[in-house]
Formats: structure tokens, C-alpha cells, sequence
């Protein structure tokens, strides 16, 4: 599986209105532990091929990101038909915890 860039206008198609669980990296420009953490998820979207990897980059989509609660970053989302049910926020966001939550929607 290989992450899928997605900007505000493939968001909804790729994301929202997709079936089944997407696994979103939201991240930023200039965001040092989104960038520490982003070969992580670059490698779980290898590891757990039955899952959809996507990211965002919220520095291009503001509004996007705050109509998706995304107040702080890195955010590590899981999506399912529509809807997050899932996430890990800045602190919370190491690769170990993604991990976690990622192999329990697997």
C-alpha cells in the first residue's frame, strides 16, 4: 500500500465518502514531529495493507482540517465510512500508539 496524498478537494472522494477504514496523516508545514513522524506511517501503510493510508496537508486546507476537528499536530485519524471513530493528537501521536490503534482496525 503506498499513502495517497490527498488535498481539500480529494479529501471528500478519497476520505469521507469512501468504504471501509482510511487512515489519515494530517500534518503541516514546518511541523517538526509530523515530520518525525511521517516515515512511520509511510511504513504501517506497507505493513497493514488492508487499510487505506492517506495525508493531508493541513497547511493547505485550514478550514478543511478545523471542519475535521483538527486543532493540533501531528493527528493520526482512522476513518470509517465517513466518519473518524479513531485518533491519536500531538503528544499522543508517537509510533508506537499509531501502531497500536492502527493493528486494532486492521
Amino acid at each position: 500500500t503506498i499513502m495517497l496524498e490527498v488535498d481539500k478537494n480529494t479529501f471528500g472522494p478519497e476520505v469521507l465518502e469512501a468504504t471501509g477504514k482510511v487512515v489519515v496523516d494530517f500534518y503541516g508545514d514546518g511541523c517538526v514531529p509530523c515530520a518525525a513522524l511521517m516515515p512511520h506511517v509511510h511504513a504501517f501503510a506497507e505493513k497493514y495493507t488492508t487499510l487505506k493510508f492517506c495525508s493531508l496537508n493541513t497547511t493547505k486546507a485550514r478550514r478543511l482540517a478545523i471542519s475535521q476537528k483538527i486543532l493540533g499536530l501531528p493527528v493520526i485519524a482512522i476513518y470509517e465510512n465517513g466518519v473518524m471513530i479513531d485518533s491519536r493528537v500531538k503528544e499522543e501521536a508517537t509510533p508506537e500508539s499509531c501502531e497500536e490503534m492502527i493493528k486494532a482496525h486492521a
